[in-house]
């Protein structure tokens, strides 16, 4: 008869680690950690539930691996250098096989980024799961969403869209052929955090935030902070395979699909070639989609005849259908 693991069991087995940077990590009431003089904590904190956030059946692999990423998304958005993470992780039952993917999975990422876990909770419950990290970042330096100013390029990484296209595949209001679900599965379930991007941007972005909820919705979070507008050409936009094969589908995921966790983020127009020389040393695709200018705060998106598009759904709204 296999034992049943205890909370402490679960904690020492899977997620117990010795600190490196901390000077005290897991195991106590409290971590310790100790930030370098002169320099500011970034600090975010993002759950995910069952059923809201990812579908029951998710590898618990990708699960960890994704819970950690949609958090280090955050601390790219500010340009914050990772460094200490809390994990608070509800679990209905107590699975070895789960535990070890899913713990498995969120260290590689946190190894990548030179991150460590040094604390947070367990309990049963309902799956659920809620990471706290925390980031570095020089207080001049930090990238903010209320940094943009008028005549700014918008830019934007990767392309959007994929991931959206992979849920609404799953609940089957939506066939795609078997390589491009491949594609989106991949962007759904593997996100990849775009720290490297948002450390480079410190002193060339004006202002960014990370699209998790959507691209027109998200730029306007910046617009709002910046009060100004923006306008986006919806034929600038980098438009994936499975995208263009959607048709009217695929547009309205590019634009307020969600789940992509890449950073939309504006620059002077001086920077252009910095931004293209971080393009080609990243080996990520950086695309300018449009400008910031006066007026009310918010995105508009234009056709190639300069026409704005009439928008339904802007983006995902936890309280909102």
């Amino acid at each position: 008869m296999t034992a049943v693991l205890s909370e402490f069991d679960i904690i020492a087995r899977y997620f117990q680690r010795p600190p490196k940077t901390a000077l005290l990590g897991v195991g106590d009431d409290c971590a310790l950690v100790k930030a370098p003089e002169g320099v500011a904590l970034a600090i975010s904190t993002d759950m995910l539930v069952e059923g809201v956030h990812f579908f029951p059946d998710v590898d618990p692999s990708s699960l960890g691996h994704k819970a950690l990423a949609v958090n280090l998304s955050d601390l790219a958005a500010m340009g914050a250098e990772p460094r200490w993470a809390t994990l608070a992780l509800a679990l209905p039952a107590a699975e070895p096989r789960w535990l070890e993917g899913f713990s498995r999975a969120l260290f590689e990422l946190a190894g990548r980024h030179q991150l460590e876990l040094i604390g947070g909770d367990t309990t049963r419950g309902p799956l659920n799961i809620c990471i706290t990290v925390i980031g570095l970042s020089p207080p001049g330096l930090a990238l903010r969403r209320d940094g943009a100013r008028a005549g700014d390029d918008i830019w934007l990484s990767g392309r959007t869209g994929e991931a959206a296209l992979a849920v609404a595949a799953k609940r089957g209001t939506l066939q795609l052929p078997a390589a491009e679900l491949a594609s989106c599965e991949q962007r759904l379930h593997w996100p990849q955090p775009r720290v490297a991007l948002g450390l480079a941007l410190r002193g060339v972005a004006s202002g960014a935030i990370d699209v998790s909820d959507g691209l027109v919705q998200d730029a306007g979070h910046l617009c709002e902070r910046s009060v100004l507008a923006a306008e986006v050409q919806l034929d600038l936009l980098p438009v994936a395979p499975a995208v263009a094969a959607a048709g009217d589908a695929g547009q309205q995921a590019m634009l307020a699909g969600g789940d992509d966790y890449e950073l939309c983020f504006t620059a002077a127009t001086s920077r252009r070639g910095r931004i293209e020389d971080l393009a080609r040393t990243l080996e990520l695709p950086l695309t300018r989609i449009g400008r910031m200018v006066e007026g009310s705060p918010g995105v508009r998106v234009l056709d190639a005849s300069g026409a704005t598009l009439s928008l339904g759904r802007r983006g995902f709204d936890h309280f909102r259908p």
